[in-house]
């Protein structure tokens, strides 16, 4: 069944803050295999201008859909998500991510579309910090494989 057009444009209020700890991006640059020292020492990220060790630049999925993720389960949308997979993720970046940001995001619904028997559904995420500063844009897309059949 082919996704709810009417969901195209659809905005989301923004989310709780979201606090950015060194633990977190340590952990998340383990999990990747990254070793950049700026993920992980403190003396290293300020010698290279930033106040505290930044996050890899795939960090945002960690919370990238915390607006906008009810979207995915409204039943009207009508996804189904046992067969979701993961098609695309890109970011926009104004700046690094800092251990010690307090982050928001809003989302919106900017794209539904058909390719072959797959649904795409593209979410954007704007993420700032909670005194407003832009720090990147996110950009999920999520296929239902056999969604268009």
């Amino acid at each position: 069944m082919a996704l709810n057009r009417d969901f195209v444009g659809r905005t989301y209020p923004p989310s709780a803050p979201y606090e950015v700890s060194r633990v977190k991006i340590r952990e998340f640059a383990a999990a990747i295999g990254d070793n950049n020292p700026l993920y992980r020492d403190r003396e290293a990220a300020r010698a290279a201008g930033h106040p505290d060790v930044i996050a890899p630049p795939t960090f945002p999925i960690v919370f990238s859909l915390q607006s906008g993720g009810e979207a995915l389960v409204d039943p009207d949308l009508g996804l189904n998500l046992a067969m979701v997979v993961h098609g695309e993720q890109r970011f926009e970046y104004v700046r690094p991510i800092h251990a010690g940001d307090e982050l928001v995001i809003s989302s919106a619904i900017t794209d539904i579309r058909t390719a072959g028997h797959n649904e795409l559904l593209t979410v954007r995420s704007d993420v700032r910090t909670v005194e407003g500063e832009p720090v990147c844009v996110t950009y999920n897309t999520i296929v239902e494989r056999g969604g268009a059949s």
